[in-house]
């Protein structure tokens, strides 16, 4: 199925931990999985059962009204898949409604079509059993294959086969049954019943089969139900109407739990509800002072699965996107096509939002086998992140076409990190210039992204006032330029006692590359962990930081402080 093989690739997820066994705790059962989302949900088990196609092997005397028979059902299939697809765009966001897109595209694709067609014609059989036999060599081929991606589409290919026979066989395709909120255990559970579970009556999933890179789990995600996979449970009536707790955190699902678990569980679901009631009241409020000073709170990530968390902490943009783990999960280089397509998700769900891309940043601690460098016995002042990209132009230009291409279907921004002189932001406008001429050349829309820069060397602080007349914006990385002030490895736990983010060196610089920034009439932010010390919050709105970079869970708590301020009282009480 090559056609839906790109499509299906944006929609990949990273990581999956081990499964632990079984553990029996007095009379109260615990099952660990493979956490998809974390919140604890207490209430009611229901399993949910599969509607069993039964198909028979049926002789035909007519194999094209067979095959009219198919194809008629293949095409109300299709209908329900498009009336999916906008029940899910409207809950889950276009990126993650694309699986149902994708489902139209396999069950239109010519190979899977051909062997259905075939085996009526050749064997004179009825259409349902085509169905399941072409489901069946399919899913095998896919199970097969060694890439654990394409593994998964072995689950795609039954579940569109699914739909045809229950359309075939006139079957309703089973459902789950319950008139409370409960905790749905399953199987597995394909997109299309994940889409269409009731939010009101479902407060998390478990299923005993599934993996962390399911479309499942990435709609489990952005529907924000806590859910397991991976969950080794049995489906029965040891399990169905007792009682449930799942933790979400933990990975992990208690039966009939006890009375001290039961009390544990409900003050966590206490405190996040308390954070859920903080979320409403501040959600969309602008981050304004009470003196009027605004400020971008925006989020880092490191990965598209992050995109869901950003949205629902209601995040301003992305001011950290680490491209380089894009790279660190793969075992050889990320082509062009590849990383456009992740930029292009990112920059389309965040729907005109700023989104920041840091270009490849990997050495020090950050190492890429593929990328063959040699040994150093000090990678943090060694060859790392855009001294890797000046030196391999090739591995960067690809970086930029994608990054530029991208660029034309939302707010992109280009950072470069570890800079210390004008001399390579000139060298990466040089570059940049020349990608631009040729994807015109080549007739390749593009837009025109900021570019920026990280201040995280003493050299580059020092001289933001000449970096500050060659960019759009600046972004503070704390955490290496705390590093590289105080000459201590942040990697050494030795060194605990003396590291100082606080040190009046750090907060100094800060001051000075915010200065030279407004200065020039460009913005200059922090994305570094020292953005989200709520300790300094107040400082950075006194310095005059335009943006704060931070987890997305450290947004609301930020804005609180933010709404809560007076900038010019506090600066005068300093």
């Amino acid at each position: 199925m090559s056609g839906a093989r790109e499509r299906l690739r944006n929609i990949v997820n990273m990581g999956m931990p081990q499964v632990s066994p079984f553990v029996k705790e007095t009379d109260m059962n615990i099952y660990e999985g493979k956490s998809v989302f974390n919140g604890v949900a207490i209430g009611k088990i229901r399993v949910y059962k599969k509607g069993e196609q039964q198909v028979k092997r049926v002789k035909v005397e007519d194999a094209e009204a067979e095959i009219t028979r198919f194809e008629e059902a293949k095409l109300k299939a299709l209908e329900q898949l498009a009336g999916l697809y906008e029940k899910a765009l409207r809950e889950v966001g276009e990126a993650n409604a694309a699986i149902f897109e994708v489902h139209q595209m396999m069950l239109e694709d010519d190979d899977y079509n051909d062997s259905i067609e075939n085996m009526i014609r050749t064997q004179g059989i009825n259409a349902e059993y085509a169905v399941a036999s072409t489901a069946d060599n399919f899913a095998q081929m896919f199970a097969a294959m060694d890439d654990d991606y394409m593994r998964e589409r072995a689950a795609d290919v039954r579940d569109i086969s699914e739909r045809v026979l229950t359309i075939l066989i006139g079957a309703d395709g089973g459902g789950t049954v319950t008139e409370e909120p409960s905790i749905i255990v399953a199987d597995d559970l394909a997109p299309s019943e994940t889409v269409q579970l009731d939010k009101d009556m479902v407060l998390s999933f478990v299923t005993v089969h599934g993996s962390l890179n399911s479309h499942t789990a990435i709609l489990a995600r952005t529907m924000a139900i806590p859910a397991l996979v991976g969950t080794p449970l049995p489906l029965d009536g040891t399990v169905d109407g007792r009682l449930g707790i799942v933790d979400g955190a933990e990975g992990k699902i208690y039966i009939d739990p006890d009375e001290e678990t039961l009390s544990r569980m409900k003050e966590r679901q206490r405190q996040e509800t308390e954070r859920k009631e903080l979320l409403q009241t501040l959600k969309g409020r602008d981050n304004v002072t009470l003196d009027g000073k605004k400020v971008m709170l925006y989020a880092n990530i490191g990965n598209i699965k992050d995109l869901a968390t950003v949205l629902q902490n209601d995040a301003g943009g992305i001011g950290l996107f680490r491209s380089e783990f894009i790279y660190l999960e793969k075992e050889d280089y990320p082509t062009e096509e590849e990383q456009f397509q992740i930029y292009k998700q990112v920059a389309e769900t965040m729907a005109g939002k700023r989104v920041i891309i840091r270009t490849l940043d990997i050495g020090a601690d950050k190492q890429c086998d593929y990328f063959q460098m040699e040994h150093e016995e000090n990678p943090a002042l060694g060859y790392r992140a855009i001294r890797i990209c000046l030196t391999r132009p090739e591995v960067f230009k690809t970086q930029l076409r994608a990054l530029f291409r991208a660029s034309a279907y939302g707010k992109i921004a280009i950072m470069y990190p570890m800079i210390t002189s004008v001399r390579e932001v000139k060298r990466i406008r040089e570059i940049a210039a020349l990608v631009k001429a040729e994807l015109t050349d080549q007739g390749i829309e593009f837009g025109e992204p900021e570019q920026g820069i990280m201040i995280e060397t003493p050299a580059a602080a020092l001289i933001s006032d000449e970096l500050a007349k060659e960019v759009d914006f600046f972004s503070i990385g704390t955490n290496d330029l705390t590093q590289y002030t105080l000459a201590i490895d942040r990697q050494n736990t030795k060194l605990d006692e003396f590291y100082d983010a606080h040190h009046p060196a750090i907060l100094r610089m800060i001051s000075m590359v915010v200065e030279n920034a407004q200065k020039a009439g460009i913005w200059a932010g922090i994305c570094g962990e020292l953005g989200a010390d709520q300790s300094l919050t107040r400082e950075f709105l006194a310095m005059g930081v335009d943006e704060l970079s931070v987890s997305p869970g450290s947004i609301l708590p930020i804005r609180k402080i933010v709404l809560e301020t007076n900038v010019e009282e506090y600066k005068a009480g300093r």
